[in-house]
């Protein structure tokens, strides 16, 4: 067909060519996706890894293993933990994803302000120690370890957390079950060691840990977790009994303190529950019925425990403690030994060591701030509570309510024993258990505004 007719049927039979951009930019995004996807992946890899080193590759554990990480001599590659190594790898794989290292980094601590705060003070801390000439091993694995893995673990979706959570309830499992088989057997797996002394005639079991007191932190921990977070286990007949054979194990731990702590922490949850049945709360049947059953139950087994005197050393504790109240009375006079120039900048380590010696601390400073005070000074210690304030507030805005009871009982810990005062991963531990068991639940926002349709005006004829 010639002429203007033909002209105008090939114009409308004409389509406009598909813009060409679109697919290629669309199989760039994908393969972008694949790759961070894949990035995830290998860091969630490492973190499973470090997850598993935390809770069963103690210092005593390195130590039976000819690992110098306490001991004098050795590498320096040997003064770090294992899971520092792994948690490091994967903070930096997850620094290459497509945003670039910069990026990456500015969101994480976008989101994550306070911590910022916290990493100026370990910072100012660390450059005290390299001026001192101190070994500044302790304030990696003690003091930026948990940082790292918090960082870490906030990038993860709960899909790649699920893994996590798996390797913490075995590990601990684990850690309770070889607990029980100690003190049974009075068969210890690994040598109690404190640095180079092996400690001897201690009846706590200690697992995996390292240490009686660090076990029974972790495990009241994980009690606490079970108890005030039920979506970690849902299934009511499962998370009874694994609640009292883990609280059980306290004893078996010898963790005077925790087993305290923790029993005191689930009574005033017991005691808020039963106030608002009472005001009308309702509950299903099945489950009361399932609570009262375990509560005589338990309260059977305790009496027949108490009866037959399994728990025996343990009651024991509480009434002839072996000089742990002397040795947390001399923790407070050593201050008095020092001078105000001393308190402040921090005392000569040759002068601590004579000290704790003479007064019966050779186990070390069962308090965390005096022992600060004690080795980086009264100023850095200010600092240092300053930073970790910061991080415990940045915990507590990015995790479950239930991480309150986890805080304090990390409190307790610190101002009754050695705890973060030495050089051990027991922080890192508790961080583990807070961001992978009691992640904040993201709520669904739904739109509040109502969708309207839109208004047609019908022509009206003149």
């Amino acid at each position: 067909m010639n002429g203007p007719a033909g002209v105008a049927a090939a114009r409308v039979h004409r389509r406009p060519p598909a813009p060409p951009a679109r697919r290629p930019a669309s199989h760039a995004h994908a393969r972008v996706t694949n790759a961070d996807a894949f990035i995830e992946r290998i860091a969630t890899g490492l973190m499973l890894l470090a997850v598993m080193a935390t809770f069963t590759l103690s210092s005593s554990v390195l130590t039976n293993w000819r690992i110098h990480y306490l001991t004098a001599g050795g590498n320096f590659y040997e003064k770090l933990h294992p899971a520092t190594y792994f948690t490091v790898l994967a903070f930096s794989v997850l620094l290459i994803r497509s945003r670039g290292p910069v990026a990456e980094i500015n969101r994480m601590f976008s989101e994550s302000k306070l911590l910022l705060a916290y990493l100026l003070c370990w910072l100012f801390l660390l450059i005290q120690v390299i001026v001192l000439g101190r070994p500044f091993t302790i304030i990696i694995d003690t003091f930026l370890l948990p940082v790292l893995i918090a960082l870490v673990m906030w990038q993860l979706s709960p899909a790649q957390r699920r893994p996590l959570v798996w390797a913490i309830h075995l590990t601990i499992l684990l850690n309770v079950v070889l607990g029980y088989y100690e003190y049974f057997s009075g068969h210890r797996l690994i040598p109690l060691t404190l640095g180079d002394v092996e400690v001897m005639g201690e009846w706590r079991s200690a697992a995996l840990l390292g240490h009686p007191l660090t076990a029974s932190g972790i495990v009241g921990a994980y009690v606490l977790a079970l108890v005030l977070r039920p979506a970690i286990c849902p299934p009511l007949l499962v998370r009874l009994p694994l609640i009292a054979f883990c609280l059980a194990s306290l004893m078996t731990f010898g963790g005077r303190t925790s087993l305290v702590t923790v029993l005191a922490m689930i009574g005033l949850v017991g005691g808020f529950e039963a106030i608002r049945l009472m005001r009308g709360k309702r509950t299903q049947l099945p489950a009361a019925i399932l609570a009262i059953c375990v509560l005589f139950a338990t309260g059977a087994i305790i009496f027949a425990a108490l009866d037959l005197g399994i728990f025996d050393k343990m009651l024991l504790r509480f009434s002839s403690d072996k000089g742990s109240a002397l040795a947390r009375f001399a923790t407070f006079s050593l201050l008095s030994h020092f001078d105000w120039h001393e308190l402040i900048l921090g005392p000569n380590p040759v002068r601590v060591n004579a000290l704790q010696s003479q007064l019966g601390l050779n186990y070390g400073i069962e308090n965390f701030w005096i022992s600060a005070i004690v080795q980086f000074g009264l100023v850095h210690t200010v600092v240092l509570t300053i930073g970790l304030i910061c991080f415990f507030v940045e915990l507590l805005r990015r995790s479950n309510p239930a991480v309150w009871a986890i805080v304090l009982l990390i409190i307790v810990i610190a101002a009754s024993s050695v705890s973060f005062s030495s050089k051990n991963i027991q922080l890192a531990q508790f961080v583990i258990l807070i961001s992978v068991l009691l992640p904040r639940e993201r709520r669904r926002v739904e739109a509040s505004a109502q969708v309207r349709t839109p208004v047609t005006y019908r022509s009206v004829p003149a």
